[in-house]
This record gives structure tokens, C-alpha cells and sequence, in this order.
């Protein structure tokens, strides 16, 4: 791949705002924000990504602890998801200091989908105890239980979802009403982890 393929694949994510070192947790713990939506999974030069992460991510987050950010709403599978092969590149990529500098990892508005297929191949995908980080954040407001929330830039699209979730309480649950919406009835409101159909990766 050429040094000018590389620039430009840097400077795609960069404007795409896809990584960013954003804000703390409620442990004090740097937070790096990953948005789904914006990643061009079908698109991106694996190698590039990983040139990107070493050179403009990694050296950020290499002498302290952090938890990443990840924001899974609307993400679609045939747009945003690079592949398992493809995945598990990246994730080998990263040096060994920084996986033990990850203490947590915030799953915001998960698919059914996703949670089953992390379920099924996450353990044998990721190494180091890295599933057992993984926290399931079905809404906002619950990730505002861990996170600061005035100190991180949350996009409109998560916060429309978010609302929506508001009038459709059985996505919570991993199901998908052929009704239409009923607007003005109160959604269950519950502490117990819910999950969406409607962001399926």
C-alpha cells in the first residue's frame, strides 16, 4: 500500500470522527470513544486502520489506565462491520501494555445480534480477559451511571434513538413490534440489562 493510500485512509477516520480520547469515567479513567456509524468497515484498508491506531491513538493511552466508548447505534452490518477476520487483525495489533491499560468497555444501545454473536465468538476473538469487561448499556441514562456525562460529545443520532427507545420498550428486549407506535405510553423502566433490535450488526 502506498504512503499516499495511508494518508488518505488517516485522514478519512480522522474526519469522520470514528476514534476520539474523550472525557473520563466515573473512576477517573481516560475514555476512547468509538463511534459505529461512522466507521466505513466495507471500505477502510485494514492495514491503514491499524497504521492510524499506532500512530495517532495508541501512544495516547500507553502509561495510564482507560475504557473505551463503544457506540453501537445504527450501526448496519453490510455498511459499518469490517468482518471477524478483520476484527481480530486489529485487536492483535494492539500492543500488550495497552490491552492491560483497558479496564472496561461501555457497549451502548447493543443489537440482539450483536450480543449473540459476541457471545458466541467473543471469547475465543479476544484474549486477556477482554469480554469480561464488557458492560451491556441499553440506554443513556444508564450510561451516565459511568460516565461523566458533561465530559464526552454524544452524536444526535444516539440521542433520537435513545428517545425512541422511550415509545418502544419491547426493543428493549430484543423484540420488534409489527403494531405501529404508541406515543404517550410511559416505556417500562427498569435497572435489569434491555436490548435493542433496532441496531443489529
Amino acid at each position: 500500500m502506498s504512503c499516499d493510500s495511508f494518508q488518505l485512509d488517516s485522514e478519512v477516520i480522522r474526519k469522520l470522527g470514528v476514534f476520539k480520547i474523550q472525557g473520563r469515567d466515573k473512576r477517573g479513567r481516560s475514555i476512547l470513544r468509538v463511534v459505529g456509524k461512522f466507521f466505513p468497515g466495507r471500505i477502510l484498508n485494514v492495514d491503514a486502520l491499524k497504521k492510524y491506531l499506532e500512530s495517532e491513538i495508541f501512544p495516547k493511552l500507553e502509561k495510564k489506565p482507560f475504557a473505551v466508548l463503544y457506540v453501537h447505534t445504527d450501526v448496519e452490518r453490510s455498511e459499518n462491520f469490517p468482518g471477524i477476520s478483520a476484527l481480530r487483525s486489529v485487536y492483535d495489533a494492539i500492543p500488550v501494555n495497552i490491552r492491560e491499560n483497558l479496564e472496561a468497555v461501555y457497549f451502548l444501545h447493543p443489537g440482539l445480534q450483536a450480543r449473540l454473536f459476541l457471545a458466541t465468538f467473543g471469547r475465543l476473538m479476544f484474549s486477556g480477559g477482554l469480554y469480561g469487561k464488557l458492560r451491556y448499556v441499553s440506554r443513556l441514562d444508564y450510561l451516565w451511571d459511568h460516565v461523566r456525562r458533561t465530559e464526552i460529545d454524544v452524536p444526535d443520532f444516539v440521542y433520537d434513538h435513545d428517545e425512541d427507545l422511550e415509545y418502544r420498550p419491547m426493543m428493549d428486549y430484543g423484540l420488534e413490534s409489527d403494531h405501529p407506535r404508541v406515543y404517550g405510553v410511559p416505556a417500562v423502566d427498569s435497572p435489569a440489562p434491555m436490548y435493542s433490535m433496532r441496531c443489529i450488526s
